[in-house]
């Protein structure tokens, strides 16, 4: 797990480092050479979905999404955790359904050969990208319905 927790992340700080030079190197060029880089927006959309898409399982995983907590003080430890396996559940199948959806999305995709406008780069691989990574998302969030409920009284 800590292997493909590493990799993840990695993919996403690359991702991100490339738009960040990518976005120097545009406005330099744009700047200074009077040029914009070709496909340059094109280019960061793609790395951005790239860096949310990998963050996401691991901000699933480490339990950093926004939550209301407001009632856990005052509510029993047994009934926190049927609420949160209820909650990670209900996660779980909003997730699971996204990532039905966009790998649908995907096959249309592949089927019309839909690619960017200026680079000509194929769309399907990275709706796919996102459909996996959207699926590995609800995995995250059904390992932590498992693990809530799994958790001792405190």
């Amino acid at each position: 797990m800590n292997r493909l927790t590493s990799l993840f992340g990695a993919v996403a700080a690359v991702a991100l480092f490339a738009m960040m030079v990518l976005t120097f190197a545009d406005v330099f060029s744009r700047k200074f050479l009077g040029n914009s880089i070709t496909g340059a927006v094109e280019l960061t959309e793609l790395f951005m979905l790239t860096m949310i898409f990998f963050a996401l399982p691991l901000a699933s995983r480490a339990g950093e999404h926004i939550v209301f907590d407001l009632l856990d003080r005052v509510l029993p430890a047994a009934v926190r955790r049927w609420q949160q396996s209820l909650a990670n559940l209900l996660t779980t199948a909003i997730f699971g359904g996204a990532a039905w959806i966009v790998w649908q999305r995907a096959n249309r995709t592949a089927e019309y050969g839909d690619m960017t406008s200026s680079l000509e780069i194929g769309l399907a691989p990275f709706h796919r990208m996102v459909s996996v990574m959207l699926a590995i998302t609800a995995l995250a969030h059904l390992w932590l319905a498992w693990r809530a409920l799994r958790e001792e009284p405190a």
